[in-house]
């Protein structure tokens, strides 16, 4: 099924103590003299928050660069939609909190499957980026004082994530479109929207630029560059119904594995727990409830099965307020990946809400009593009003309903403390890398790692590559330029010439069902076995039987669409192998063979501690495991308790 590399793979962890890695490292550096850095030319493929503040940071320090991005506007990345908040160890509302408190809830909210270094110099850098933010002038919320407000996330004790109502990532983006747009304006940055990363171009073991599809005209293009920056996200939609936007996908990272980089815990998939359920099959995404809302909001369930009541007409007694009774130190604000598996034991146990019974309900009666209608209004209106629309429910009458839906990946390309792959000269950041929410992220965290890497970490290890390595310039002749260029437009030419029946998205739509089903919130071996089959054999159709309409010279979305799913096809049997070869529980990766008598996640820590990183052999061949192990000495390994 897979072979086990002989060696461990070295995350290029800094020696000294814990809190003094990242300076020490950062002190160390090589780096280029403003004069020279002119000379480099640099890509980053993705323009969300990591991929537009890395380019607007690279082309503040003078390097020129090329942004590439498949909407129409950089502004459009997928980053735009989140919506909670950003987390940061500031301490404003002085409740306990520090940069180590940061660390150990990202760690323990992780289950012990992130790197110790990555992680503690996220927390380092985060109060930074809120600096940083409030100098762009991102509107935060503030308290009558003026100091920025907090309010609490899953998984932590205090309040540290700032917000901007229920439009963070918006806020975000913008700040960060509005300093590409500067560069852009500089002659520093070019932009190529409607650009579709095919291929990742590799000479003499190095990563030298991509290969793109123009995907108004259709026509193919070279880039080559001194390094490449990856950028482009999770793949979250590898199970067709998430709470991502329907162009993220997994081309890009695949692509990138294809050609020697490491793809490592494939797996670790987030399930969120605040989700509109699934209301038929004509769905083509779900959309998501901030996590913020359960700071208000209680999650309940009627004592009495399958209850027909109204909501409003079940007394206190006969409710069952689950995520309070079961965690009482956490409530409704246990990490995502212990609320979710809570909210589906309710529901298949008989006790769910609404049309299928595959629901709960986010009841916000309580705070809306103490604190008045307008208070909460101000915290969440646009999230309440964009429920409403949906629903036609109005919550602040009656309770939200929510079920848990795939939303974040933890899964990405392999990179070492510097945020490079196992390839020299390709850079990885933000979802699209897998290294600072182990097995689970904690709420808010995604905003802050995306933005970390790209403001504060990247710029200074790109850096240091290009000092050290001083690539030749080389141009797109090159033999290795021309084969994936070619390779690249043979694909596009054989998913146009299978001229089946089925469209792309009908198998994409059977995928993602057989992955809910055997590769979602809860797993077994048998499971994943089936999955295993099953994915094969959807592969195998894809190839003799899809169907794609239209040319490939001209704006054509069934071929934008085609070509990602036969990448997820190809992505989806890695997932389930690593799920499968891991034989534990952790965060989101839950085993029903591995749980404690009490339906919590049972981690092997002697077997399984370590990132799991998978080389590509070939389609359907055994790939090769990279195992890095992760060492635990600030924060010993224990069990998670949120009780």
């Amino acid at each position: 099924m897979f072979t086990v590399a002989s060696e461990p793979l070295d995350g290029h962890v800094p020696e000294g103590p814990l809190p003094e890695k990242w300076d020490s490292y950062r002190d160390h550096l090589q780096l280029v003299s403003p004069n020279n850095k002119r000379k480099f030319e640099i890509i980053v493929v993705g323009t969300g928050l990591a991929g537009a503040s890395a380019a607007a940071s690279l082309a503040e320090l003078g390097f020129n660069v090329k942004s590439f991005c498949i909407q129409d506007s950089p502004r459009r990345a997928h980053s735009i939609a989140a919506q909670g908040g950003i987390n940061a160890a500031k301490n404003y509302p002085n409740d306990g909190d520090s940069v180590w408190r940061l660390f150990y809830d990202t760690i323990k909210g992780g289950d012990f499957r992130a790197r110790e270094a990555n992680v503690y110099r996220l927390a380092q850098i985060s109060p930074k980026i809120i600096d940083h933010c409030v100098a762009q002038g991102i509107p935060f919320a503030r308290e009558y004082g003026g100091l920025l407000a907090n309010r609490s996330f899953g998984g932590a004790l205090v309040s540290r994530t700032f917000y901007a109502r229920g439009q963070t990532g918006q806020q975000l983006l913008l700040g960060a479109y509005g300093a590409l747009l500067r560069q852009a304006d500089r002659g520093q940055v070019r932009i190529y929207p409607r650009h579709e990363m095919l291929d990742l171009i590799v000479i003499d073991g190095r990563a030298r630029g991509i290969v793109v599809r123009n995907l108004v005209t259709g026509a193919f293009s070279v880039h080559l560059a001194h390094a490449v920056l990856i950028c482009t996200g999770g793949y979250g939609n590898v199970f067709y119904l998430s709470t991502n936007a329907k162009g993220c996908n997994v081309t890009a990272t695949w692509r990138c594995h294809r050609r020697g980089a490491y793809f490592a815990n494939p797996c670790f998939t987030q399930i969120h727990p605040t989700c509109i359920p699934r209301s038929g099959d004509y769905q083509s995404k779900l959309t998501l409830m901030s996590e913020s809302l359960r700071n208000d909001g209680r999650v309940w369930v009627p004592k009495k099965p399958h209850d027909p009541r109204p909501p409003n007409e079940i007394p206190d007694e006969e409710r069952d307020y689950f995520l309070e009774r079961r965690y009482p130190a956490y409530g409704n604000m246990v990490p995502r990946d212990v609320a979710s598996r809570a909210v589906k034991e309710r529901c298949d146990a008989g006790y769910g809400v609404g049309p299928t019974g595959m629901a709960v309900y986010l009841d916000f009666r309580d705070a809306i009593r103490r604190d008045g209608i307008e208070v909460i209004r101000s915290k969440y209106g646009n999230l309440f009003d964009m429920y409403q629309k949906i629903t036609g429910d109005d919550p602040y009458q009656v309770p939200m309903m929510i079920y848990p839906a795939v939303h974040y990946t933890m899964g990405g390309l392999w990179v070492d403390y510097a945020l490079q792959s196992n390839l020299p000269g390709l850079f990885v950041l933000g979802e699209a890398n897998f290294s600072d929410h182990g097995a689970n992220r904690l709420g808010a965290s995604a905003l802050m790692q995306g933005l970390a890497d790209g403001y504060f970490i990247a710029p200074y290890t790109v850096g240091d590559y290009l000092a050290r390595s001083k690539p030749e310039a080389v141009d797109a002749s090159h033999p290795a330029a021309q084969e994936a260029l070619k390779e690249a437009q043979e694909r596009i030419r054989r998913i146009q010439g299978v001229n089946g029946k089925r469209s792309a998205d009908s198998i994409h739509r059977e995928l993602g069902m057989l992955l809910w089903d055997k590769c979602g919130m809860s797993r077994s071996a048998k499971g994943l076995q089936e999955a295993l089959e099953g994915v094969r054999a959807l592969r195998e159709e894809f190839w003799r039987n899809v169907r794609v309409v239209g040319l490939g010279e001209q704006l054509n979305q069934n071929l934008e669409h085609a070509g990602r799913v036969a990448d997820f096809l190809e992505f989806a049997e890695l997932m389930v192998l690593d799920a499968l070869h891991r034989n534990e529980s952790c965060g989101g990766h839950f085993r029903e063979e591995y749980q404690t008598p009490d339906g919590e996640a049972l981690r092997d820590d002697e077997n399984f501690c370590y990132v799991a990183a998978w080389e590509f052999t070939g389609v359907g061949e055994p790939p090769v495991l990279h195992k890095e192990p992760l060492k635990f000495e600030a924060v010993p390994l224990q069990t998670r308790s949120y009780k």
